[in-house]
Formats: C-alpha cells, sequence, structure tokens
C-alpha cells in the first residue's frame, strides 16, 4: 500500500510523516510520533479518552485520518505541560483535586477542559459537563472531575493573562 506524507504541527512542533492511507491519527499519534498519553478505547468516538484539539476544537483522533492531519494545528495532553516542564493549571487541579483514579480517561477530560477553558474562561458547572459529556470515566463519578476544572478555570485565566 502507498503511504501518504503528512506534514502537521503537533503541541508546537512541525513534524513530517508518512503513514497509510487508512491509518487513524490517533494511531499515528500513538505509534510514529510516540505520544501515548492518548488513549485508545472504543476506536469508534463513543468514549472521548482520544479527545486531541483538532485545529483549536476538541475531536476524537480515533474518526480521523492521519492523512486529514496535513498542515492541521494539533495539541495532545503532552502539549498541555509548558515547555518548562511546568504543568498546566487543569493537571495542577486534577491533582489536588483527586479527579484521576485510573487515569485512562484522564488525557481526554483534560484536552476536552482546556478546550472550554480557552473559549469560555468562567464555564458554568453545566458548561463543564456540557464540554466533558463526550468523556466516559467509570471510575470518579464525576463530581471531583468537575470540582478539578471549576478550581483550575480562575488559574488558568490568570496564567494566560501574565
Amino acid at each position: 500500500m502507498n503511504k501518504l506524507n503528512v506534514s502537521c504541527t503537533v503541541n508546537g512542533d512541525l513534524l513530517d510523516f508518512d503513514v497509510a492511507p487508512n491509518r487513524s491519527l490517533l494511531d499515528a499519534l500513538r505509534t510514529e510520533m510516540g505520544l501515548t498519553g492518548t488513549k485508545k478505547g472504543c476506536d469508534v468516538g463513543e468514549c472521548g479518552s482520544c479527545t486531541i484539539l483538532f485545529n483549536g476544537r476538541p475531536a476524537n483522533a480515533c474518526l480521523i485520518l492521519a492523512a486529514e492531519a496535513q498542515g492541521a494545528e494539533i495539541t495532545t495532553v503532552e502539549g498541555l505541560q509548558g515547555a518548562d516542564g511546568k504543568l498546566h493549571p487543569l493537571q495542577e487541579c486534577f491533582m489536588q483535586c483527586g479527579a484521576a483514579q485510573c487515569g485512562f480517561c484522564t488525557p481526554g477530560i483534560l484536552v476536552a477542559a482546556k478546550a472550554l477553558l480557552d473559549e469560555n474562561p468562567c464555564p458554568s458547572t453545566e458548561d463543564i459537563r456540557f464540554a466533558i459529556a463526550g468523556n466516559i470515566c467509570r471510575c470518579t463519578g464525576y463530581t471531583k472531575i468537575l470540582d478539578a476544572i471549576a478550581a483550575a478555570a480562575p488559574v488558568a485565566q490568570e496564567a494566560s493573562a501574565s
């Protein structure tokens, strides 16, 4: 099978890779790029564990062909951390609030929450619920996740202002 050459920006780095036409972006991220923070759960777009930012919008990487990433800007959970190694306020608040148990869903929820806070720096509880509605967590019951996102909102807003 012929491979396609794809050039896109992933977590701020311009990447160039060859991929089979039927390869999902999720598989390319995990295998070709070694970005295993984005999880492979259902592979049909129902669980949200593979949520990434695709041109600034949350998307399920399992539903996007890698070839569709040509020229795209992609952010994975690895891209939330600052260049200095400092955790994003969402990551800090998830730890402080005990919002992760097994951790499998956490990367997708963090990325979905980042998209929310980028668009709406002062979200209501309903806004938060809506933003993570596509992310399934079987361990936490969501209460601590909602608390962590709400706690991160003012911190993220302050960090982006400075």
